[in-house]
């Protein structure tokens, strides 16, 4: 997706990145319920980009037809996405469409929130889309890779190797965690991961 045009060095801007369903989410509205910090969400993104009505949506309804879509129109995407983790060159084609638009997102968002101190920015793929640039420092939510796996069977009610054709288009856990500047552990309960949020802002958890 590139560098954001309006980079803004003055702001504290923490990458949040990890691996799916390691705990993005946990860690982020933690961010923003306790510390009041925008959140711009690069998942939130991806839904609209692909709202009814716009062309990426029509991109992908003309590459792989009416049956793509729910019959309100939206994207069926459970159906998009047994296509394009079953095939890289489909998941390369997808990302062509909609990482210019979600840049779009992040850019306008990013100007208007140009006087806040410290903005968050959750990107899952952070690492595999070349977007440390984005950024200032970089948050790798983690935990073992079975519970990782096992977490994500329940949330998204995957098969095991639905499951693990996920997995495979990310980055291994243990290569994001050697670039990260800040590694939390959701390996355990909340109260133990909001600890190490609490420390990585450099706020004690009573403040």
């Amino acid at each position: 997706m590139g560098a954001p045009n309006n980079l803004n060095l003055a702001q504290r801007r923490i990458g949040l990145t990890g691996g799916i369903a390691t705990g993005k989410s946990t860690v982020a509205d933690y961010l923003r319920d306790r510390y009041q910090l925008p959140i711009l969400d690069a998942d939130l993104y991806a839904r609209e980009v692909v709202a009814v009505g716009s062309p990426v949506l029509q991109s992908i309804r003309d590459r792989y037809g009416a049956s793509i879509l729910l019959a309100d129109g939206q994207l069926d995407r459970q159906k998009l996405g047994a296509i394009i983790f079953a095939d890289p060159a489909e998941r390369q084609w997808l990302e062509q469409q909609t990482h210019p638009a979600i840049r779009a997102c992040f850019e306008r968002d990013l100007a208007q929130l140009a006087t806040a101190p410290t903005v968050v920015l959750v990107i899952p793929l952070l690492f595999e889309a070349s977007l440390q640039a984005w950024v200032q420092e970089i948050w790798v939510v983690a935990c073992p890779a079975d519970q990782q796996r096992d977490r994500l069977i329940q949330r998204d009610r995957l098969s095991l190797s639905a499951a693990e054709q996920r997995l495979a288009a990310q980055w291994p856990l243990t290569q994001k965690c050697e670039q990260a500047d800040i590694v939390i552990d959701n390996s355990h309960d909340r109260a133990f991961t909001y600890q190490q949020v609490d420390q990585a802002l450099g706020i004690l958890g009573n403040a």
